[in-house]
Protein backbone atom coordinates (compact mmCIF):
# COMPACT_ATOMS: atom_id res chain seq x y z
CA UNK A 1 0.00 0.00 0.00
CA UNK A 2 1.11 3.54 -0.68
CA UNK A 3 0.09 7.11 -0.17
CA UNK A 4 -1.69 8.72 -3.08
CA UNK A 5 -2.31 12.24 -4.24
CA UNK A 6 -6.01 13.21 -4.37
CA UNK A 7 -5.16 15.80 -7.00
CA UNK A 8 -3.87 13.18 -9.42
CA UNK A 9 -5.64 12.49 -12.72
CA UNK A 10 -9.20 11.56 -11.89
CA UNK A 11 -10.29 8.15 -13.09
CA UNK A 12 -13.06 7.83 -10.52
CA UNK A 13 -16.68 8.68 -11.23
CA UNK A 14 -18.09 8.22 -7.72
CA UNK A 15 -16.50 8.43 -4.27
CA UNK A 16 -18.31 7.04 -1.23
CA UNK A 17 -17.08 8.72 1.95
CA UNK A 18 -17.71 6.86 5.22
CA UNK A 19 -16.38 7.99 8.63
CA UNK A 20 -15.80 5.06 10.99
CA UNK A 21 -15.28 5.08 14.75
CA UNK A 22 -15.24 1.74 16.59
CA UNK A 23 -17.29 -0.01 13.90
CA UNK A 24 -15.36 -3.29 13.74
CA UNK A 25 -18.57 -5.31 14.15
CA UNK A 26 -20.14 -3.90 10.99
CA UNK A 27 -17.14 -2.90 8.86
CA UNK A 28 -17.06 -6.16 6.92
CA UNK A 29 -20.77 -6.17 6.13
CA UNK A 30 -20.65 -2.49 5.22
CA UNK A 31 -17.81 -3.10 2.77
CA UNK A 32 -19.52 -6.10 1.16
CA UNK A 33 -22.82 -4.29 0.68
CA UNK A 34 -21.17 -1.13 -0.65
CA UNK A 35 -19.07 -3.16 -3.07
CA UNK A 36 -22.12 -5.01 -4.39
CA UNK A 37 -24.16 -1.83 -4.85
CA UNK A 38 -21.39 0.19 -6.47
CA UNK A 39 -20.43 -2.66 -8.80
CA UNK A 40 -24.03 -2.89 -9.97
CA UNK A 41 -24.10 0.84 -10.80
CA UNK A 42 -21.39 0.29 -13.42
CA UNK A 43 -19.54 3.40 -12.26
CA UNK A 44 -15.83 3.61 -11.61
CA UNK A 45 -15.85 4.09 -7.86
CA UNK A 46 -13.78 4.30 -4.72
CA UNK A 47 -14.72 3.62 -1.10
CA UNK A 48 -13.05 6.12 1.21
CA UNK A 49 -13.14 4.96 4.82
CA UNK A 50 -12.03 7.59 7.34
CA UNK A 51 -10.67 5.81 10.40
CA UNK A 52 -11.42 8.36 13.12
CA UNK A 53 -9.15 7.17 15.93
CA UNK A 54 -10.97 3.93 16.79
CA UNK A 55 -9.93 2.03 19.90
CA UNK A 56 -11.03 -1.36 18.52
CA UNK A 57 -9.62 -3.24 15.51
CA UNK A 58 -11.50 -1.24 12.86
CA UNK A 59 -8.25 -0.04 11.29
CA UNK A 60 -6.84 -3.56 10.93
CA UNK A 61 -9.99 -4.75 9.19
CA UNK A 62 -9.89 -1.80 6.81
CA UNK A 63 -6.22 -2.41 6.00
CA UNK A 64 -7.05 -6.00 5.04
CA UNK A 65 -9.75 -4.73 2.69
CA UNK A 66 -7.40 -2.22 1.09
CA UNK A 67 -4.79 -4.92 0.52
CA UNK A 68 -7.30 -6.95 -1.49
CA UNK A 69 -9.37 -4.28 -3.20
CA UNK A 70 -8.00 -1.30 -5.15
CA UNK A 71 -11.33 0.47 -4.74
CA UNK A 72 -10.69 0.93 -1.02
CA UNK A 73 -8.92 4.00 0.35
CA UNK A 74 -8.29 4.43 4.07
CA UNK A 75 -7.69 7.83 5.61
CA UNK A 76 -6.31 7.20 9.08
CA UNK A 77 -6.65 10.18 11.40
CA UNK A 78 -4.23 10.61 14.29
CA UNK A 79 -6.98 10.68 16.90
CA UNK A 80 -10.74 10.90 17.20
CA UNK A 81 -11.61 14.29 15.69
CA UNK A 82 -15.36 13.85 15.25
CA UNK A 83 -17.73 13.62 12.31
CA UNK A 84 -17.23 17.02 10.70
CA UNK A 85 -13.40 16.77 10.50
CA UNK A 86 -13.69 13.14 9.36
CA UNK A 87 -16.02 14.12 6.53
CA UNK A 88 -13.75 17.03 5.60
CA UNK A 89 -10.82 14.60 5.37
CA UNK A 90 -12.89 12.33 3.14
CA UNK A 91 -14.02 15.15 0.85
CA UNK A 92 -10.45 16.43 0.51
CA UNK A 93 -9.21 13.00 -0.57
CA UNK A 94 -12.13 12.07 -2.82
CA UNK A 95 -11.46 11.94 -6.55
CA UNK A 96 -14.93 11.22 -7.89
CA UNK A 97 -17.11 13.61 -9.84
CA UNK A 98 -19.90 12.45 -7.51
CA UNK A 99 -19.32 12.28 -3.77
CA UNK A 100 -21.65 10.36 -1.47
CA UNK A 101 -21.37 10.59 2.30
CA UNK A 102 -22.97 8.20 4.77
CA UNK A 103 -22.59 6.85 8.29
CA UNK A 104 -20.65 3.67 8.93
CA UNK A 105 -23.00 1.99 11.42
CA UNK A 106 -25.35 0.52 8.78
CA UNK A 107 -28.25 2.75 9.79
CA UNK A 108 -27.87 4.09 6.26
CA UNK A 109 -28.61 1.42 3.68
CA UNK A 110 -26.03 1.17 0.87
CA UNK A 111 -28.78 -0.25 -1.34
CA UNK A 112 -30.39 3.22 -1.47
CA UNK A 113 -27.37 4.84 -3.16
CA UNK A 114 -28.82 4.38 -6.70
CA UNK A 115 -31.78 6.55 -5.66
CA UNK A 116 -29.35 9.39 -4.90
CA UNK A 117 -27.54 8.91 -8.20
CA UNK A 118 -30.81 9.09 -10.12
CA UNK A 119 -31.59 12.51 -8.66
CA UNK A 120 -28.14 13.82 -9.55
CA UNK A 121 -28.73 12.65 -13.11
CA UNK A 122 -31.95 14.69 -13.10
CA UNK A 123 -29.85 17.82 -12.69
CA UNK A 124 -29.74 18.38 -8.94
CA UNK A 125 -26.45 19.39 -7.29
CA UNK A 126 -27.18 18.05 -3.81
CA UNK A 127 -29.38 15.13 -2.80
CA UNK A 128 -30.16 14.98 0.91
CA UNK A 129 -31.59 12.00 2.76
CA UNK A 130 -34.77 12.40 4.79
CA UNK A 131 -35.49 9.99 7.66
CA UNK A 132 -39.24 10.34 7.10
CA UNK A 133 -40.16 7.59 9.56
CA UNK A 134 -37.66 7.76 12.40
CA UNK A 135 -37.19 4.92 14.87
CA UNK A 136 -35.47 7.01 17.56
CA UNK A 137 -36.70 7.68 21.07
CA UNK A 138 -39.59 10.18 20.98
CA UNK A 139 -38.51 12.42 23.86
CA UNK A 140 -34.74 12.25 23.56
CA UNK A 141 -34.35 12.27 19.78
CA UNK A 142 -37.51 12.75 17.69
CA UNK A 143 -38.93 15.90 19.26
CA UNK A 144 -35.58 17.74 19.65
CA UNK A 145 -34.69 16.74 16.09
CA UNK A 146 -37.95 18.06 14.65
CA UNK A 147 -37.55 21.35 16.47
CA UNK A 148 -33.92 21.68 15.34
CA UNK A 149 -34.76 20.84 11.72
CA UNK A 150 -37.66 23.32 11.69
CA UNK A 151 -35.41 26.05 13.07
CA UNK A 152 -32.64 25.20 10.61
CA UNK A 153 -35.07 25.41 7.71
CA UNK A 154 -36.34 28.81 8.85
CA UNK A 155 -32.86 30.16 9.59
CA UNK A 156 -31.31 28.98 6.32
CA UNK A 157 -34.29 29.32 3.98
CA UNK A 158 -33.62 25.77 2.71
CA UNK A 159 -36.86 23.78 2.63
CA UNK A 160 -35.74 20.32 3.72
CA UNK A 161 -36.96 18.22 6.64
CA UNK A 162 -33.78 16.50 7.82
CA UNK A 163 -30.54 18.42 8.18
CA UNK A 164 -29.03 15.94 10.63
CA UNK A 165 -28.46 12.88 8.45
CA UNK A 166 -25.04 12.35 6.89
CA UNK A 167 -26.52 10.39 3.96
CA UNK A 168 -26.14 12.86 1.10
CA UNK A 169 -24.84 13.00 -2.47
CA UNK A 170 -23.02 15.93 -4.07
CA UNK A 171 -21.66 16.89 -7.43
CA UNK A 172 -17.98 17.51 -6.91
CA UNK A 173 -18.04 21.14 -7.99
CA UNK A 174 -20.30 22.29 -5.16
CA UNK A 175 -17.89 20.98 -2.49
CA UNK A 176 -14.64 22.35 -3.89
CA UNK A 177 -14.98 25.75 -2.21
CA UNK A 178 -16.66 24.46 0.95
CA UNK A 179 -14.79 24.76 4.25
CA UNK A 180 -16.11 22.80 7.23
CA UNK A 181 -15.48 23.79 10.84
CA UNK A 182 -16.89 22.95 14.24
CA UNK A 183 -19.84 20.59 13.79
CA UNK A 184 -21.30 22.19 10.69
CA UNK A 185 -21.48 19.03 8.56
CA UNK A 186 -25.21 18.73 9.23
CA UNK A 187 -25.77 22.14 7.63
CA UNK A 188 -23.85 21.57 4.39
CA UNK A 189 -26.98 22.06 2.21
CA UNK A 190 -27.66 25.35 3.98
CA UNK A 191 -24.06 26.50 3.59
CA UNK A 192 -24.18 25.64 -0.12
CA UNK A 193 -27.58 27.27 -0.67
CA UNK A 194 -26.08 30.76 -0.82
CA UNK A 195 -24.26 29.81 -4.02
CA UNK A 196 -27.49 28.81 -5.77
CA UNK A 197 -27.13 25.02 -5.86
CA UNK A 198 -30.17 22.86 -6.66
CA UNK A 199 -31.11 20.73 -3.65
CA UNK A 200 -33.63 17.90 -3.42
CA UNK A 201 -34.62 15.66 -0.53
CA UNK A 202 -35.32 11.92 -0.85
CA UNK A 203 -36.90 9.67 1.81
CA UNK A 204 -34.52 7.07 3.21
CA UNK A 205 -35.06 4.07 5.45
CA UNK A 206 -34.27 4.62 9.12
CA UNK A 207 -33.52 1.46 11.09
CA UNK A 208 -32.32 0.71 14.59
CA UNK A 209 -28.54 0.69 14.86
CA UNK A 210 -27.55 -3.00 14.31
CA UNK A 211 -24.61 -2.98 16.72
CA UNK A 212 -23.27 -0.73 19.42
CA UNK A 213 -24.82 2.35 20.94
CA UNK A 214 -25.12 5.85 19.56
CA UNK A 215 -22.91 8.46 21.21
CA UNK A 216 -25.52 11.16 20.60
CA UNK A 217 -27.64 12.35 23.51
CA UNK A 218 -29.76 15.28 24.56
CA UNK A 219 -26.59 17.40 24.88
CA UNK A 220 -26.37 17.31 21.09
CA UNK A 221 -29.52 19.45 20.95
CA UNK A 222 -27.77 22.30 22.71
CA UNK A 223 -24.79 22.09 20.36
CA UNK A 224 -27.17 22.21 17.40
CA UNK A 225 -28.81 25.32 18.88
CA UNK A 226 -25.47 27.10 19.05
CA UNK A 227 -24.64 25.95 15.53
CA UNK A 228 -27.89 27.48 14.32
CA UNK A 229 -26.78 30.87 15.66
CA UNK A 230 -23.50 30.46 13.78
CA UNK A 231 -25.35 29.35 10.63
CA UNK A 232 -27.62 32.38 10.71
CA UNK A 233 -24.64 34.66 11.13
CA UNK A 234 -22.65 33.03 8.32
CA UNK A 235 -25.55 33.03 5.86
CA UNK A 236 -26.86 36.49 6.57
CA UNK A 237 -24.17 38.62 8.16
CA UNK A 238 -20.68 37.21 7.57
CA UNK A 239 -19.89 40.01 5.10
CA UNK A 240 -21.83 42.69 6.99
CA UNK A 241 -21.59 42.03 10.73
CA UNK A 242 -22.59 45.60 11.57
CA UNK A 243 -26.12 44.78 10.32
CA UNK A 244 -26.23 41.87 12.74
CA UNK A 245 -25.07 43.89 15.73
CA UNK A 246 -26.91 47.03 14.60
CA UNK A 247 -30.43 45.78 15.35
CA UNK A 248 -29.79 44.70 18.94
CA UNK A 249 -27.77 47.86 19.43
CA UNK A 250 -30.78 49.94 18.41
CA UNK A 251 -33.02 47.94 20.71
CA UNK A 252 -30.52 48.44 23.52
CA UNK A 253 -30.30 52.16 22.91
CA UNK A 254 -34.11 52.36 22.80
CA UNK A 255 -34.49 50.44 26.06
CA UNK A 256 -31.79 52.53 27.71
CA UNK A 257 -33.43 55.77 26.55
CA UNK A 258 -36.85 54.64 27.80
CA UNK A 259 -35.42 53.60 31.16
CA UNK A 260 -33.48 56.84 31.50
CA UNK A 261 -36.57 58.85 30.59
CA UNK A 262 -38.59 57.02 33.21
CA UNK A 263 -35.97 57.55 35.90
CA UNK A 264 -35.54 61.24 35.03
CA UNK A 265 -39.32 61.72 34.99
CA UNK A 266 -39.54 60.23 38.46
CA UNK A 267 -36.65 62.39 39.56
CA UNK A 268 -37.90 65.75 38.30
CA UNK A 269 -41.68 65.25 38.54
CA UNK A 270 -41.94 63.32 41.80
CA UNK A 271 -38.52 64.25 43.21
CA UNK A 272 -37.65 60.56 43.72
CA UNK A 273 -34.01 59.86 44.70
CA UNK A 274 -32.54 57.94 41.74
CA UNK A 275 -29.85 56.00 43.57
CA UNK A 276 -32.18 54.97 46.37
CA UNK A 277 -35.18 53.87 44.31
CA UNK A 278 -33.89 53.03 40.83
CA UNK A 279 -30.13 52.61 41.19
CA UNK A 280 -29.78 48.86 41.87
CA UNK A 281 -32.38 47.86 39.26
CA UNK A 282 -30.88 50.09 36.59
CA UNK A 283 -27.36 48.82 37.27
CA UNK A 284 -28.47 45.17 37.27
CA UNK A 285 -30.38 45.52 34.00
CA UNK A 286 -27.46 47.27 32.31
CA UNK A 287 -24.97 44.70 33.60
CA UNK A 288 -27.00 41.72 32.43
CA UNK A 289 -27.53 43.32 29.04
CA UNK A 290 -23.82 43.98 28.60
CA UNK A 291 -22.85 40.51 29.76
CA UNK A 292 -25.30 38.88 27.32
CA UNK A 293 -24.12 40.88 24.37
CA UNK A 294 -20.54 40.27 25.44
CA UNK A 295 -20.97 36.51 25.27
CA UNK A 296 -22.78 36.55 21.93
CA UNK A 297 -20.37 39.03 20.37
CA UNK A 298 -17.32 37.13 21.60
CA UNK A 299 -18.69 33.86 20.24
CA UNK A 300 -19.47 35.24 16.80
CA UNK A 301 -16.22 37.16 16.51
CA UNK A 302 -14.46 33.98 17.53
CA UNK A 303 -16.18 32.13 14.68
CA UNK A 304 -14.89 34.69 12.20
CA UNK A 305 -11.40 34.67 13.65
CA UNK A 306 -11.21 30.88 13.47
CA UNK A 307 -12.20 30.93 9.80
CA UNK A 308 -9.66 33.62 8.98
CA UNK A 309 -7.02 31.60 10.81
CA UNK A 310 -7.74 28.33 9.02
CA UNK A 311 -8.05 29.95 5.60
CA UNK A 312 -4.93 32.08 5.99
CA UNK A 313 -2.74 29.26 7.30
CA UNK A 314 -4.34 26.52 5.13
CA UNK A 315 -4.49 24.45 8.28
CA UNK A 316 -6.93 21.54 8.32
CA UNK A 317 -9.32 20.73 11.15
CA UNK A 318 -8.00 17.17 11.14
CA UNK A 319 -4.59 15.49 11.04
CA UNK A 320 -3.93 12.48 8.82
CA UNK A 321 -1.47 9.86 10.01
CA UNK A 322 -1.40 7.87 6.80
CA UNK A 323 -3.44 7.04 3.71
CA UNK A 324 -3.57 3.44 2.59
CA UNK A 325 -4.28 2.28 -0.92
CA UNK A 326 -3.53 -0.97 -2.68
CA UNK A 327 -1.22 -0.67 -5.62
Amino acid sequence: MENYNPQSTRKVECSVVVPLYNEAKVAGELYNRLTKVMTETGLRYELIFIEDGSSDNTLELLKAMAEEDTHVVIVELRRNFGQTPALAAGFDNARGDIIISMDGDLQHLPEEIPMFLEQLEEGYDVVSGWREKRVDNLIMRKIPSRVANWLASKVSGVDIHDFGTTFKAYKRGVLEDLSLYGEMHRFIPALLSSSGVRIIEVPITNIVRPHGKSSYGISRTFRVAFDLVTLRFLLGYATRPLHFFGKPALYSFGASFALAAYILFDKFYYNVPILVVHGPLAMLSAMLLLIGFGFVSTGLIGELISRVYFEATHRKIYSVRKIYRAG
